[in-house]
């Protein structure tokens, strides 16, 4: 995510967010800044594209 879109996240506090990501590592960078505020509840990778190594990641997140 834009950092833009990390920060109005973090101050518009919803109650739960589900992040959807091809790209765990910026993934990553943005459940960093979104920790602070939120509890990672739930971790599933999928699969959409059998033979390929890409995996898409869907985080569950709660506010503490």
């Amino acid at each position: 995510m834009h950092a833009d879109v990390t920060r109005m996240l973090a101050q518009a506090a919803p109650r739960r967010i589900v992040y959807v990501s091809c790209n765990p590592a910026t993934q990553a960078r943005d459940l960093i800044v979104l920790s602070e505020k939120y509890d990672i509840t739930a971790v599933q990778p999928v699969d959409m594209f059998p033979h390929t190594m890409h995996v898409e990641n869907v985080v569950r997140l709660d506010l503490k």
